[in-house]
C-alpha cells in the first residue's frame, strides 16, 4: 500500500507490518493503524536509537519513539493484566516490546524527554499495541534523555593565609 506522509514523502507500507491500536493513542483515538519507520541519521552507516511511529490513517501524524532501555537500563514498567488482555498478551511469556514517546523542545534538541509514565506496549505475536499508564513514582512524563548540565562556576582561589606584599607595593 502506498501512503503520502508529511515527514517521509510517499512510502510503500507492507500491510502485514501495520500495528493496530484498537483504542487509538490517547488524544488521537481515531488513529488506530501505525507503522514503524527508522529515524535516518546524517551518516547512513550509523543506526539511530530513535524511530517514528507513523500513522497509517493520517500521513501528518507521527510520533518520535525509542526503546527506553537504551537510555534507562533499569526501566521495568509493570504492565497490568487489563492492559495485557487488551493487546491479547494474557500469557506472562508473551513477547512484548516497550517504547516511549519522546518530546523534543523547539530549538533545544538536548532537552529531549521520554514519557516513562505512559509507555507504548506492542504484542509482537499479533501486532497489537496500546499506550499504558504505569503506576510507579520513579517514572515521569518528561524524563530527560540527556542529563542537564549546569555550567560550572569557578570559585576564586582563596588563600588560607595572607600572602606578604612585596616591599614596593606594601601599604604603609
Amino acid at each position: 500500500m502506498q501512503m503520502e506522509t508529511s515527514r517521509f514523502g510517499t512510502m510503500d507500507i507492507d500491510e502485514t507490518s501495520i500495528v493496530t491500536f484498537p483504542e487509538g493513542v490517547p488524544g488521537f483515538e481515531s488513529h488506530t493503524r501505525f507503522v514503524f519507520v527508522p529515524h535516518r541519521t546524517a551518516d547512513p552507516e550509523k543506526s539511530s536509537p530513535f524511530m517514528w511511529l507513523q500513522s497509517a490513517d493520517d500521513g501528518k501524524l507521527a510520533f518520535l519513539i525509542t526503546n527506553p532501555r537504551l537510555f534507562f537500563p533499569d526501566y521495568q514498567p509493570s504492565i497490568g493484566s487489563a492492559d495485557r488482555q487488551a493487546i491479547g498478551a494474557d500469557a506472562e511469556d508473551a513477547e512484548l516490546h516497550v517504547y516511549t514517546l519522546l518530546t523534543v523542545p523547539s530549538g533545544n534538541p538536548a532537552g529531549i524527554t521520554a514519557n516513562l509514565l505512559a509507555p507504548v506496549v506492542i504484542n509482537l505475536a499479533n501486532l497489537t499495541g496500546r499506550q499504558v499508564i504505569v503506576n510507579d513514582d520513579r517514572y515521569s512524563l518528561r524524563h530527560r534523555l540527556v542529563p542537564e548540565t549546569k555550567p560550572s562556576i569557578l570559585e576564586p582561589e582563596i588563600a588560607t593565609r595572607p600572602v606578604p606584599a612585596e616591599e614596593e607595593y606594601a601599604v604603609r
